[in-house]
């Protein structure tokens, strides 16, 4: 976490942190004294920048200005944890290629797109693993005594799709099913999508609820601290619970005995009532 310092109100901690000399610069592309900010990837952009953040809509980068908007405190407190755009930039440009040549502040908004979408939205260069626990009960109302079993999947194209699978859990309308399921990030991942089935044993499954999970927030926090083991117990991240997602609360992203933890409640969606409850953890590569 950056050192910023808790100052009496928001504007000043924002401040505070946009003073950092790796803030005083554009995150994208290196053009000076940025005004504006992507509240959820946790950079300081320019102008020119912050047009194509804006066209990546607000689940992938919500843009604000440092002067003219009003800032949360779970916003500001977000900004700080990334850390700056050093910070950041660690994470997302990880793995450019020697051969692939940044943006500068006079490229031209074609090139500018490119890189931007490359690195926010296609995540093209980073690569982190991911671990899924299903850990805790699924309650709905539905009128149904059919089994239960449960999909995760990224939502990528259909011939990218990477798929696990539960255990069905029979004649139970709250299963629990204390199982961990293990997905390999790709470099253009998406959100992890759930899905829960009624098991029929003579027709096809059907649907009882889905809901998806943004990991971005857990990868962030992740690569930002590096080797968790060299850390004591400590919150490093959150996913804030808004309209444009199925969290029931912020989801609070934690190092606990050295591994990087975040519980997820969701409640499911295109169904009449429904819950489910997961634990995320992240694995390094050489896990």
């Amino acid at each position: 976490m950056s050192g910023v310092k808790k100052a009496t109100s928001a504007k000043g901690r924002l401040k505070s942190l946009l003073n950092q000399t790796d803030n005083r610069i554009c995150a994208d592309c290196g053009a000076p004294d940025p005004k504006w900010a992507s509240a959820n990837i946790g950079v300081f952009i320019c102008l020119k920048c912050c047009g194509v953040h804006r066209s990546l809509g607000t689940h992938i980068s919500k843009v604000l200005s440092v002067a003219l908007d009003e800032w949360s405190d779970d916003e500001i407190d977000a900004m700080i944890e990334v850390g700056g755009n050093s910070s950041a930039n660690a994470i997302y440009e990880a793995y450019i290629p020697e051969d692939y040549s940044k943006p500068g502040p006079d490229a031209s908004h074609d090139e500018r797109s490119r890189f931007i979408r490359s690195k926010y939205e296609l995540q093209e260069f980073l690569k982190p693993s991911l671990r899924i626990t299903s850990g805790k009960s699924c309650s709905d109302s539905m009128r149904s005594s059919f089994s239960r079993k449960i999909l995760d999947s990224f939502r990528l194209t259909p011939s990218q799709e990477s798929t696990v699978q539960t255990t069905i859990i029979k004649s139970n309308l709250n299963p629990v099913w204390n199982e961990e399921l293990m997905l390999s990030v790709p470099h253009n991942f998406g959100p992890v999508k759930l899905q829960v089935y009624d098991h029929d044993t003579f027709s096809a499954d059907d649907i009882m609820g889905e809901a998806e999970i943004d990991i971005q927030p857990l990868i962030t926090s992740a690569m930002a601290y590096g080797d968790p083991e060299m850390f004591g117990n400590m919150q490093i991240g959150k996913w804030l619970k808004s309209h444009d997602n199925a969290l029931l609360e912020d989801s609070i992203i934690n190092i606990i005995d050295g591994k990087v933890k975040q519980d997820v409640s969701l409640k499911l969606q295109n169904v009449e009532s429904g819950e489910i409850y997961l634990e995320v953890e992240w694995l390094p590569l050489d896990q």
